[in-house]
């Protein structure tokens, strides 16, 4: 590990981000140095500015990657190389809303119908009904389930913060 990515670890750690946004901003940086095959501390203002149009026009990179890019190499050096430089506020991927998919309940039935171990579905019924995401609901145990309070206790969901979420009457029976 080069001193540069040990310190930037460091800095990140410090400033209390998540362990995968960590990876994310680490892996940013290791793309930039790749590319140009050198240290992002010699790199100049203009070639960032060149780095970010190679990601948009060329790799045509999705807007959240160019996003995650743009946080992880200003946060390399606005902070472990006290570096700020203009082209960072100048970079604005676009922002295209994108509705989810929603089913309808007869194809949510129909789905799970088809999955046949007991426990399964009523785990994918349960995350379902309570809006949980995936990596939510693989982790919830029996003693999640506060059945007089009709809630359910999500351990460390999105931002690695703990939560209740209701639970309907059809789904706790």
């Amino acid at each position: 590990m080069t001193a540069l990515r040990r310190r930037m670890l460091e800095d990140l750690q410090l400033r209390g981000l998540a362990p995968r946004t960590q990876q994310c901003y680490l892996e940013a940086v290791k793309h930039l140095t790749q590319h140009y095959r050198r240290a992002p501390d010699q790199m100049s203002e203009e070639e960032l500015r060149q780095y970010f149009l190679f990601l948009i026009n060329d790799k045509k990179v999705a807007e959240s990657t160019v996003r995650v890019h743009l946080d992880g190499i200003r946060f390399c050096s606005e902070r472990t190389l006290q570096r700020p430089w203009p082209v960072f506020d100048r970079v604005r991927p676009r922002n295209t809303p994108k509705l989810p998919v929603v089913l309808r309940l007869w194809e949510v039935r129909s789905l799970l119908a088809l999955v046949k171990h007991p426990n399964a579905r009523m785990c994918l019924r349960l995350m379902y009904a309570c809006g949980l995401r995936l990596t939510e609901g693989t982790q919830l145990q029996v003693s999640d389930i506060d059945a007089p309070r009709m809630l359910v206790r999500v351990h460390q969901g999105t931002g690695g913060k703990d939560r209740f979420v209701p639970l309907a009457p059809r789904v706790l029976a």
